[in-house]
């Protein structure tokens, strides 16, 4: 999982805010712990109002404080974390939406869970604003939230099920590179996370700031090599006259 930190973007105005949580429970080396029902591994990844976004995440950081209550450290499946998200997300919205609406300001947002619980399989749910969810499957192998548009074609042209996880999160990390070459609005520290399935555990995170010698390296080196493509795609003949057989051209319409 991957995200950038800008939540706002003007000629005066930028605005840097974590949007990658950790709502993990790290299981101990011991059988007994390893087999315990709060042994987890929870990312959740925020997009759209901040102040919404904000909101629920305390809101689930304080549910954690009591055992009593539903929690993401008691729940015992994923898509069960997904609901109970959800319901947290629509109970905020319910709450603050009125006074948004009157002022024009959108009050969308969506989230991105992933992770794993005990030995239940791992997985990735996309919850949307209105507190429902859909799961990551075989034929939509990756998930995306936030601004998509410029980071989605390499990840429609690159990523399949069965792609090594090493190999996603530099698409990944590429996708966010790509966003941000493209849209102002998106820009660093960039938080990335790897999580290895029936680890319980997370081994890999970083995070990559402005100016970071491998994100540089990463850019110059993904341009150069589109430029290079480029370059070996054979030219357009241009030896067919559209304008003697009309009826073959997708821009007929446009030779009345």
């Amino acid at each position: 999982m991957a995200a950038d930190s800008r939540t706002n973007a003007g000629v005066d105005h930028v605005s840097t805010y974590r949007k990658l949580f950790n709502f993990s429970r790290s299981s101990d080396t011991s059988e007994s712990a390893y087999s315990a029902v709060n042994d987890r591994v929870l990312i959740l990844c925020t997009s759209g109002n901040l102040s919404i976004t904000q909101a629920t995440i305390t809101a689930l950081q304080e549910d954690l404080k009591d055992p009593e209550r539903e929690n993401l450290h008691n729940i015992v499946t994923i898509a069960e974390a997904a609901r109970y998200i959800g319901q947290t997300l629509r109970g905020i919205q319910d709450r603050e939406r009125v006074w948004l609406e009157k002022d024009g300001i959108d009050y969308h947002c969506n989230f991105l869970l992933g992770g794993q619980i005990g030995e239940s399989p791992s997985a990735l749910y996309m919850i949307y604003s209105q507190g429902n969810f859909i799961r990551a499957m075989p034929e939509t192998p990756f998930l995306q939230i936030g601004e998509i548009k410029y980071g989605r074609p390499i990840l429609d042209r690159t990523l399949t099920f069965e792609t090594k996880i090493e190999d996603a999160a530099k698409c990944a990390l590429l996708s966010i590179d790509s966003t941000m070459k493209s849209n102002i609005s998106v820009g660093p520290p960039i938080d990335l996370i790897m999580y290895h399935n029936n680890s319980l555990r997370i081994d890999h995170q970083m995070k990559l700031r402005r100016g970071d010698p491998y994100l540089l390296k990463v850019r110059q080196q993904w341009e150069t090599s589109l430029q290079e493509a480029f370059d070996r795609v054979p030219p357009i003949s241009w030896t067919t006259d559209f304008t003697k057989n009309p009826e073959h051209s997708d821009f007929s319409g446009f030779l009345n």
